[in-house]
């Protein structure tokens, strides 16, 4: 890690189970970027510590025993909590954290580090469930506590993008107005870099290849994709992966490989790339287009779209 309070600091560390790097440039504002960058990192690691389904004695986990009780848990996993509500409601349920159950039936109980996953039933995995009832959490802002419901909750992907979003905002709080911020394809770019007025990011082949499918151009924005990429197993002869459509308990996402949004948060971008995704091929233009989404997907032919709110951002495309 350089240290020059004069240079741009760049470092990297494991948590929640992604590689994160930050990538800060000092300025006159910023006062220590270097310990900056530090205290951005262990907010990632009060995220995954708090927020993780992988460990039984997590907040999360225990509020997720307790269900129709109330828990005290810790600020960061109560904000997250409110944080995946709001999406909930602002996405029509569209987006909803309570498929902790579905992913265990699939066989994804470990972090995928650890074992590739394996369901206890395969015959049984791949069956349906009933739609779920509307979710109505309880919060007491006052005390931390929550009454999250009968149906477990998994906080993996927007919590990925509440902890760039709250470790961006440690860096401005030290002065640093230039810096990028990534996690596991969640991305939030800062100001700009030294040599260029918007920040270049690649969105990585969802096939697996080196390239990327494209590459957007950001300022004060963030990015965030939804692929099966990393996390596909089988049961049996079919290929499943970790993103888990709410309405039916079963991988999603009909006909697309990966879909990737740009908003102005990072856990907002992470939501939507999820919703777009599980809406499918045949919706995800419109879907788009409804909500006035910067989006670009990859389907399963290897085509590439986007829709017209991403087109300022586009800097290149690999495919028409």
């Amino acid at each position: 890690m350089l240290t020059d309070a004069r240079a741009e600091v760049t470092d990297s560390v494991i948590s929640m189970a992604s590689q994160v790097t930050i990538r800060a440039r000092a300025t006159t504002t910023s006062r220590d970027p270097a310990r900056a960058v530090s205290a951005a990192f262990e907010v990632f690691h009060d995220v995954d510590r708090t927020c993780t389904r992988f460990d039984p004695e997590s907040d999360l986990m225990r509020a997720n025993r307790c269900g129709e009780q109330w828990v005290t848990v810790d600020r960061r996993c109560y904000d997250a909590l409110v944080e995946a509500h709001t999406a909930y409601r602002r996405t029509l349920g569209r987006f909803d954290p309570r498929v902790l159950d579905d992913l265990v039936r699939l066989g994804y109980e470990h972090s995928y580090r650890r074992a590739v996953p394996a369901p206890r039933d395969p015959a049984g995995a791949l069956v349906p469930r009933a739609a779920l009832q509307p979710w109505r959490p309880g919060f007491r802002a006052a005390t931390h506590e929550v009454q999250i419901g009968s149906r477990a909750v998994d906080l993996g992907g927007i919590g990925k993008g509440l902890a760039v979003r709250w470790a961006a905002q440690v860096l401005a709080d030290a002065g640093v107005r230039d810096a990028v911020v990534e996690a596991g394809g969640d991305c939030f770019c800062a100001g700009t870099p030294a040599d260029a007025s918007r920040w270049r990011v690649g969105v990585e082949d969802p096939r697996g290849g080196d390239d990327p499918v494209a590459v957007v151009e950001l300022a004060d924005e963030a990015v965030a994709t939804s692929s099966v990429r990393l996390r596909t197993w089988r049961i049996g002869d079919r290929a499943v992966h970790h993103l888990v459509d709410p309405a039916t308990g079963l991988p999603g996402g009909e006909g697309l490989l990966s879909v990737t949004v740009v908003d102005d948060d990072p856990a907002t971008a992470e939501v939507w790339s999820k919703v777009l995704f599980l809406t499918g091929a045949r919706g995800v233009a419109t879907m788009a287009d409804l909500y006035a989404l910067a989006a670009l997907w990859v389907d399963t032919d290897g085509g590439v779209r986007s829709s017209p709110a991403m087109s300022s951002r586009l800097a290149w495309t690999g495919a028409p």
